[in-house]
């Protein structure tokens, strides 16, 4: 942010005839609102952008989780299946 003094010493302010002290300090104010809108903008980019990371992760692991229990799941089925056809060979076996 500069000053108003720094303002009207810049080099291409000099290429103007005259100017009025109500347009600079104008200026001014409009350059303190517009630097503010700019940060704000860029937090609230900033804000949305952790978000959607912290989103995707958590859609990764959540993926993660169901085809581990997925796993689990599917060898203790199997587990159960194997069980019983031994106990219906043993049964068979015996007869």
């Amino acid at each position: 942010m500069f000053t108003l003094d720094a303002i009207v010493k810049q080099p291409t302010m000099s290429m103007y005839d005259s100017i009025d002290d109500s347009v600079l300090n104008d200026y001014a104010n409009y350059s303190l609102a517009q630097l503010l809108y700019y940060a704000l903008k860029e937090s609230a980019a900033s804000e949305q952008s952790s978000r959607m990371t912290a989103m995707d992760s958590a859609s990764k692991n959540a993926g993660e989780m169901i085809d581990k229990l997925t796993m689990s799941f599917n060898r203790t089925r199997q587990s159960v299946i194997t069980r019983e056809l031994i106990e219906i060979i043993s049964g068979a076996a015996c007869v």
